[in-house]
């Protein structure tokens, strides 16, 4: 292979390894932000890695909205977040399928709300996003974490 066909090449794999990076992660525009949802279950196959924390949810077969949601309260975030609307306008999931991915915030935010690691098997209650109309996977990405009676707001570092 000569310079400029390894040179092209390295190119090529280099835009392809951007693409693979840009497309495994979802920042928030790519959530339907206008509804948020409420999940509760145990957790299962936790990954506690960049580019976040991810984990499957097993849901709760019993699910639903907590009397008290729209009443609990929310830690002050660095991004300006009304976090009693969201929860005020936290509703179930119209799909019902029984496993649901789950996208936390990343490791250094984690570490900033000092988040202790989720255990296989451990309850978590989340408010969060899904993609529009909840097309495609069950997906869920986290704006409010309930973990073991404290509450972690996960748009933004700790105000």
């Amino acid at each position: 292979m000569n310079r400029r066909t390894s040179i092209q090449f390295g190119l090529a794999l280099a835009g392809l390894a951007r693409y693979q990076l840009a497309s495994a992660h979802h920042g928030w525009s790519s959530f339907d932000q206008t509804r948020p949802v409420f999940l509760s279950g145990r957790a299962a196959n936790v990954r506690w890695r960049n580019p976040h924390v991810e984990f499957t949810l097993e849901l709760d077969p019993r699910l639903q909205l907590p009397a008290d949601l729209a009443d609990r309260r929310v830690p002050a975030q660095s991004a300006q977040v009304d976090g009693p609307s969201v929860l005020k306008r936290a509703v179930l999931p119209n799909r019902r399928d029984p496993r649901w991915e789950i996208e936390l915030a990343p490791i250094f935010r984690i570490n900033q709300w000092q988040i202790p690691q989720i255990q296989p098997g451990q309850a978590v209650e989340l408010v969060g996003f899904t993609f529009s109309a909840e097309q495609g996977s069950a997906l869920l990405r986290a704006e409010y974490l309930f973990l073991a009676d404290r509450v972690y707001g996960l748009r933004s570092s700790p105000a």
